[in-house]
């Protein structure tokens, strides 16, 4: 269905989204580790502001923020009361043109939907790749495991005329996608499922922002499971490349883990896009991303952690 946002709760997530929007509100999600180190000052037990409360997800009292807020935070079902304080149990935040609403700080829900640093570059690739080579009118687009909706979105914002769908295994995560794609104006089908889901058909381009971190706890938008965390994007990206459409695209968002000054992730792709024909563009966007994570064993023999971009191409028909 497209954009299922059908619930009172729901409806007032999108006012709450569309007020804060002509308010100005703005406000950039950084990283869990930055975000943790900036709450746990002093003066920042109290949320005094509104980018104190739905930003940096710290409780408030009473007429800390307008009520009009507070009055669209309560009918979504969004408040939660701690004492003599509320605190959110979501963020908002700003991407682009858009504001997304996504689960509040911290994340340790397994069916949290996260938004952060990653968010933001998936958005930039995403535009980058879409002005370099524009669809064509009538084509087919997927975002798979698509959380928020940011790849979805920032791909219907630029493909006005194409048809966009949208899969993810969380349900917490397509109703928030849902509120955040009716928000920003853009038609969008949503579908519960891994990969491609129950989605029918060939796709022209398909973007993928998986997990690729080892995480112990297995929570589903964290794990990227085997190869030191690459084993997802692999699987995600081979199974959409066998849909894809003359002329189209997987655009692959993730990180890899390089162990001895080699990439595993891209050799097994560099394989996969031969097997099947395909181009492979690849190239590393940051060299050098959670370094905390070398100190578990599971990385004892990582180098780092690099975020790389993966095109696999299928060439026009002849």
């Amino acid at each position: 269905m497209k954009t299922p946002v059908e619930t009172a709760a729901d409806h007032s997530l999108v006012d709450l989204l569309r007020h804060l929007a002509a308010q100005g509100y703005h406000f950039v999600t950084p990283t869990p580790a930055t975000h943790a180190r900036v709450v746990a000052r002093p003066d920042r037990s109290l949320g005094t502001c509104v980018e104190d409360v739905l930003g940096w997800s710290l409780p408030f009292q009473d007429g800390a923020i307008g009520g009009d807020i507070v009055d669209l935070l309560r009918a979504a079902g969004v408040l939660v009361r701690e004492g003599d304080r509320w605190r959110s149990t979501v963020r908002v935040s700003s991407l682009h043109r858009d504001l997304f609403v996504h689960s509040a700080y911290p994340t340790l829900a397994e069916n949290s939907v996260f938004f952060g640093p990653d968010s933001y570059r998936f958005a930039d690739l995403i535009a980058a790749e879409l002005d370099r080579v524009p669809l064509r009118d009538g084509g087919r687009i997927l975002d798979i495991g698509g959380g928020s909706g940011v790849g979805a979105i920032v791909a219907a914002h630029r493909c006005g005329a194409c048809e966009v769908f949208l899969t993810d295994i969380n349900a917490a995560a397509l109703r928030l996608a849902a509120v955040n794609a009716a928000a920003a104006g853009v038609d969008i089908t949503m579908t519960e499922g891994s990969g491609l889901g129950d989605v029918p058909g060939l796709f022209d381009l398909v973007t993928i922002n998986p997990p690729y971190i080892i995480d112990e706890a297995g929570r589903a938008y964290r794990d990227g499971g085997g190869m030191h965390g690459g084993q997802l994007s692999l699987d995600l990206a081979s199974e959409a490349a066998g849909r894809l459409a003359p002329g189209g695209r997987v655009l692959l968002y993730t990180g890899s883990a390089i162990i001895g000054g080699r990439d595993p992730l891209c050799e097994a792709l560099r394989e996969k896009a031969e097997a099947l024909g395909l181009h492979l563009s690849y190239r590393e966007i940051d060299p050098d991303v959670f370094g905390e994570e070398l100190e578990e064993p599971a990385y004892a023999n990582v180098d780092r952690i690099a975020l790389v971009a993966a095109i696999l191409s299928r060439a026009e028909a002849r």
